[in-house]
């Protein structure tokens, strides 16, 4: 018998042995060495030699006769080997599924210069702070073993974002019309199921954040794509058949631009005249550079049309999932059910952290902190761009986020351009052509340094007069 390496080492005794008995080496009756004698001979503890001759006894390859020692078995009804899963099945998933494309990867990308969207500063984040806090949490308590846990939230943690985002944000709520949700992905999939019936039309902003409307396609919703231009969706374009409209009014995503007042106005109006709900995405709203910041369409509904989706991960780490959403009273009943029909609900030493951090002001001191370190990487990006790129492409406007839009001066592979680029060490996104602009590249900048940037930009340039 031989180990390999120090990984795994009870079942690799277990498993030489088990094959020994199957294919004959070791016959009814011979006996093993004493538990003491394999693991000096292996090198390893007795307790793992002992662990091992456990689950074979368990398993009826051996038995043991107590003072004489550990015998092969091969008399009792030793289970056979397993069988290999089934190449193929007869059960199959529902056709909507074949629509929902694999989730993306982002880890794994070893890229010295990583201008991929969806990263944050994960060196910036107090990672002291915020295991103090949880650490208290993971203490003996009412909560330790379940308890009653309200699927909507920790009050606590409802009534720190109802006053956080009501002095950040201007929006008007009360803990209870908040439901905290396992980030604002869940969000939409609790808003899917409450709001769509199977062939109900969703609108969505053209281009817009993809994997926000998964769960509506899942619901088996009929997605219909709304064109943006300098001031947001255009509302004329709605169809008046949607139950729902996604949007992300304070920072379009992709491509920037703040929505309008006039456009903000009109798509109330609209939602008014049809009955439909506004979901309004505010993912990124902590981080704005410049211009006026507008009030968010929630801030502006008189009529319970409009759900306010925030998420902390874009903030904190998007690891920890932590988001919420801001409903007209008459949802929030059929909101908790869903979230404890999904879940029951968050994670709850998370919340109880969170509500700490949010309560004792840390997490507005790190948003402010955050917002300083990411403006220098944004106007470093910009000028990067302007300097190194001016003849490849042009940066659409945008005064916020952790990215920016840019379109080609001439017609290119956005997605080929990206490949080259990832061989030549700079990873980032396509950008593939809209109603609006021609085809560009989306460049984020959250998890890269500020002296990355500007030669990241040169080497960018370089692939691109590579591909002329």
């Amino acid at each position: 018998m031989s180990l390999s390496g120090r990984t795994d080492v009870t079942g690799q005794v277990y498993r030489q042995i088990r094959a020994a008995v199957l294919d004959g080496r070791l016959r009814d009756g011979d006996p093993l060495p004493s538990v003491r004698r394999l693991a000096t001979t292996l090198g390893i503890s007795r307790t793992t030699v002992g662990t091992a001759y456990e689950r074979l006894a368990g398993e009826g390859y051996v038995r043991t006769r107590g003072g004489a020692g550990t015998f092969v078995d091969t008399t009792a009804d030793a289970p056979a080997e397993p069988s290999p899963a089934p190449a193929g099945s007869p059960l199959r998933v529902r056709a909507v599924w074949d629509l929902i494309p694999d989730p993306p990867v982002l880890a794994g990308v070893d890229a010295p210069y990583d201008f991929r969207l969806g990263m944050v500063d994960v060196a910036e984040f107090p990672f002291a702070a915020w295991r103090s806090l949880v650490a208290q949490q993971l203490r003996p308590g009412p909560m330790s073993n379940g308890g009653h846990i309200d699927p909507a939230g920790l009050p606590e943690l409802r009534a720190a974002i109802a006053r956080h985002i009501g002095v950040s944000r201007s929006v008007r709520a009360a803990p209870d019309d908040i439901v905290v949700t396992n980030g604002s992905q869940q969000a939409m999939d609790l808003l899917a199921r409450l709001l769509v019936d199977p062939g109900a039309v969703v609108a969505v902003e053209s281009p817009g954040y993809v994997i926000g409307r998964l769960p509506f396609v899942a619901a088996g919703a009929e997605i219909v794509g709304v064109p943006v231009d300098e001031e947001g969706l255009v509302v004329e374009a709605l169809p008046d058949t949607a139950v729902a409209v996604m949007v992300t009014p304070s920072h379009q995503f992709p491509l920037g631009p703040a929505m309008s007042r006039r456009r903000r106005t009109a798509l109330l109006a609209w939602a008014r005249r049809t009955g439909a709900a506004v979901i309004e995405d505010d993912y990124d709203s902590e981080f704005r550079y410049g211009g006026r910041p507008l009030e968010p369409l929630h801030g502006l509904d008189r009529d319970g049309h409009v759900v306010y989706v925030g998420s902390f991960s874009k903030v904190l780490l998007p690891t920890l999932r932590l988001g919420f959403a801001v409903l007209p009273p008459a949802l929030v009943p059929a909101m908790r059910r869903a979230k404890h029909v999904t879940d029951w609900h968050t994670e709850v030493p998370l919340q109880a952290a969170a509500a700490q951090f949010v309560a004792d002001g840390r997490f507005g001191r790190h948003v402010r902190r955050m917002r300083t370190i990411y403006a220098r990487r944004h106007h470093a990006m910009r000028a990067a761009v302007a300097e190194h790129l001016a003849g490849q492409l042009a940066a659409v406007p945008s005064h916020a986020g952790l990215h920016i839009a840019t379109v080609f001066h001439r017609p290119r592979d956005p997605a080929a351009v990206a490949a080259a680029a990832l061989e030549d060490g700079v990873a980032l996104h396509p950008l593939p052509a809209t109603a609006r602009t021609g085809p560009g590249l989306l460049l984020g900048y959250g998890a890269a340094a500020l002296d990355s940037i500007d030669p990241g930009m040169r080497r960018l340039a370089q692939v691109l007069d590579r591909s002329l």
